[in-house]
């Protein structure tokens, strides 16, 4: 074990006597060796099967003893590391030192006003701002974030949305990182607050075209399910807020929002497999919405408006990959929908992006980002070309329809990311900014991208995406970083990191496996890792890992794995089934009970769930679920060294699920390998807040993969 040996913990066990002769036996021993949390035995009984829960206590959150557990956890996990202490913060300065502080984004032009993001020496958070008709005009700031984040541990502003006649902006705050943001409206010509306020929001709203009228999604107390929208006159309470909808079906979430056309209110409904839309004219707030298409099982929709039709983005007639549909906007039930772009076998459709003259239509196929124009009276169709194999590029900020400049965003593993502005009718392309990494050494020459295949046990063909120094040998002695998610259809693409380049500097290699659950080869992709076929997005881990062995990238013994959310599910699943693979595991707030979780519909997000995972109501997604809950098969065996990661009001995956791992992990394992667990007690699931605090929890990440590999400097 390279991390720790029994014989420096001996020998720190030792210093501390010394230094402190008066302590007692009882202290020093709590101090230095893990916390083990008390065992209250619970048994959770389910068709017929029961479920001993020891740790199950853990999530009473202001219970004294569970939150003096995670502050032993703190300071056990501050004295096994002790000696990084140093190197963390010169890792964190070291990834701070490549980030332009002064820095801003490229503005974008809306409804008059060019709108600015920028950033102060210094200083954490953004600065919100905005200039009238011109960049060379008197800037006015909107936010100055800095300002209304002192005296806040946590603070968090999202939803900024300016109304039509440019006078008044919402917005939503969170200081306690629950994701249960208070909306205010603020006065654009005075700078003033305006008294009245909207609690327990998902932040964003959407102004009706009379500038007055706001519509918002309200959440449930206890599951934070967003289920409901309201509309809200500027001027008066929140308690006189009209309720225009409400979603009863608890599988599904609501939101609301105005088209780019600007003609349109449109209410969402979502569940993993099904949406539903309703619509409004947005010069009409106090009227009635009308449904778009009702709800089928199975039918998954987005609209958008253009002209006098909607263009729809739908599975619809088992379109696995999607494709384009379109229908007048006074008959939008599907009998209308006429096809524009049919379903294609190979080539996912992701997106479209509507203008005037252009549609610009974001695709997959073969796992790569393809950005396809066409313009709307058929005289040019064409694709932006791209070489790589490892890059993502995307629409960005194209807020204005009446233009011909798309604006798009590209980067790779090893190309820092640009924001570029293409005229769709010229061809031509202007940079408007490429992201500066800062200190003089980075070269991207100096670095290796490339993709790679491993076959799965059951043949499929996995992709890889991989960076690295240029020059190192592939003899297995390169340590390898491992990162995946694979689930919700979430895609991983390659993107540039200057913070990664921590790590590559130091001889690792960086690889992120396309795991099957996401969506990186299409619909079926992600058909083929959820539900009852979940265990392929585990397996496809596992077998990245023997390829990458197998070809002399590394060996287990400089091979690590890393994941959060749902990933850190993928990390509990992996180390349960091929813990001999890894030297050491990271898993950042990690969903690793998922079969307590899933039955326990007060838990936020629960009910949501279903689609993804199964309803564990049924025996079948029970008995499935429970054979890879990580928590659940927790058995004597000798684990990766392993740092686990929480916040204590993360509103998606309670801090107790990684805590009852952890204590049950300790518990039954073999060998002598570590058990690191930190709870950041101000934090939920996004972690800190700040620009650059969060660096400081990479660091820590940094810290113990590095050390593990020996290196400290």
């Amino acid at each position: 074990m390279k991390y720790l040996t029994i014989v420096s913990v001996a020998c720190l066990i030792f210093a501390i006597a010394c230094k402190d002769n008066k302590s007692s036996e009882s202290k020093k021993e709590m101090d230095i060796t893990p916390p083990k949390a008390d065992k209250i035995a619970k048994n959770l009984e389910m068709h017929g099967d029961v479920r001993t829960d020891e740790y199950y206590w853990l999530n009473e959150k202001e219970n004294p003893e569970v939150i003096d557990y995670l502050e032993r956890e703190n300071d056990y996990y501050d004295k096994v590391t002790a000696h990084t202490k140093e190197f963390k913060k010169n890792l964190f300065e070291e990834m701070k030192s490549r980030i332009k502080e002064d820095d801003a984004s490229v503005p974008y032009f809306y409804n008059g006003y060019y709108y600015i993001t920028r950033y102060e020496t210094g200083k954490d958070y953004p600065i919100y701002s905005r200039k009238k008709g011109s960049l060379d005009a008197e800037e006015e700031v909107m936010f100055n974030v800095n300002k209304m984040a002192e005296g806040h541990s946590y603070y968090r502003l999202n939803g900024i949305n300016v109304s039509p006649d440019n006078k008044w902006v919402a917005f939503g705050v969170d200081t306690v990182s629950r994701r249960k943001y208070t909306i205010h409206i603020k006065n654009l010509e005075t700078d003033e607050i305006i008294k009245e306020n909207i609690p327990l929001t998902t932040g964003g709203s959407t102004w009706a075209n009379d500038s007055e009228t706001l519509f918002y999604t309200k959440k449930d107390e206890t599951t934070l399910r967003s289920n409901r929208i309201f509309r809200h006159k500027r001027g008066t309470k929140a308690s006189a807020d009209k309720l225009i909808y409400t979603e009863e079906d608890e599988t599904f979430g609501t939101y609301v929002y105005k088209t780019k056309s600007e003609e349109w209110l449109v209410i969402g409904s979502y569940s993993t497999l099904t949406s539903e839309f309703q619509i409004l004219k947005a010069d009409d707030p106090e009227g009635n919405f009308k449904v778009f298409q009702p709800r089928t099982r199975g039918l998954e929709y987005n609209i958008s408006h253009f002209g006098d039709h909607f263009y729809v983005v739908t599975n619809l007639d088992n379109a696995t990959n999607f494709k384009l549909m379109k229908t007048p906007e006074t008959k939008t039930g599907l009998d209308n929908w006429e096809e524009v772009i049919p379903h294609r076998e190979n080539v996912f459709l992701e997106d479209i992006d509507i203008f005037k003259e252009y549609l610009v239509i974001s695709e997959r196929d073969n796992g790569l980002n393809k950005i396809h124009i066409k313009r709307w009276d058929g005289t040019q169709d064409y694709y932006l070309p791209f070489q790589s194999e490892t890059y993502t590029a995307s629409t960005t900020n194209n807020i204005a329809f009446d233009t011909k400049i798309l604006r798009y965003a590209y980067n790779s593993l090893a190309t820092p990311a640009s924001i570029i502005d293409f005229n769709m009718e010229t061809k031509e392309k202007v940079v408007m900014k490429q992201v500066e990494v800062l200190g003089g050494t980075f070269d991207s020459g100096n670095y290796e991208e490339k993709r790679v295949w491993a076959t799965a046990a059951d043949g499929t063909k996995i992709p890889v995406s991989m960076i690295y120094r240029k020059g190192i040998e592939m003899d297995g002695s390169n340590p390898l970083l491992q990162y995946g998610y694979g689930s919700y259809g979430a895609t991983i693409d390659p993107y540039f990191s200057s913070v990664r380049l921590s790590l590559l500097d130091r001889g690792f290699i960086f690889a992120i496996a396309h795991v099957r659950g996401g969506q990186y080869l299409g619909r079926q992709w992600y058909e083929n890792g959820k539900l009852l076929t979940k265990k392929n997005t585990f397996t496809d881990f596992i077998d990245v890992s023997k390829f990458l062995i197998a070809e002399g990238y590394t060996s287990p013994e400089h091979l690590y794995a890393s994941g959060g959310s749902a990933g850190g599910l993928l990390m509990g699943a992996v180390v349960n089934m091929a813990p001999e693979l890894y030297n050491g595991v990271v898993a950042s707030v990690p969903f690793v009970d998922v079969v307590t979780t899933m039955l326990d519909d007060s838990i936020p997000l629960t009910t949501g769930e279903y689609d993804e995972w199964g309803n564990p109501n049924e025996k079948e997604y029970y008995n499935y679920m429970k054979s890879y809950s990580p928590y659940d098969n927790v058995k004597a065996l000798n684990y990766p060294n392993m740092f686990i990661t929480t916040g204590y009001h993360d509103s998606q995956v309670q801090y107790f699920e990684p805590a009852k791992w952890v204590a049950r992990m300790r518990d039954k394992k073999t060998g002598d390998n570590l058990i690191l667990f930190h709870t950041n007690m101000e934090a939920g699931h996004g972690g800190a807040s700040g620009r650059f605090e969060a660096l400081k929890e990479v660091a820590m990440d940094y810290a113990f993969l590095l050390d593990l590999e020996g290196k400290t400097e």
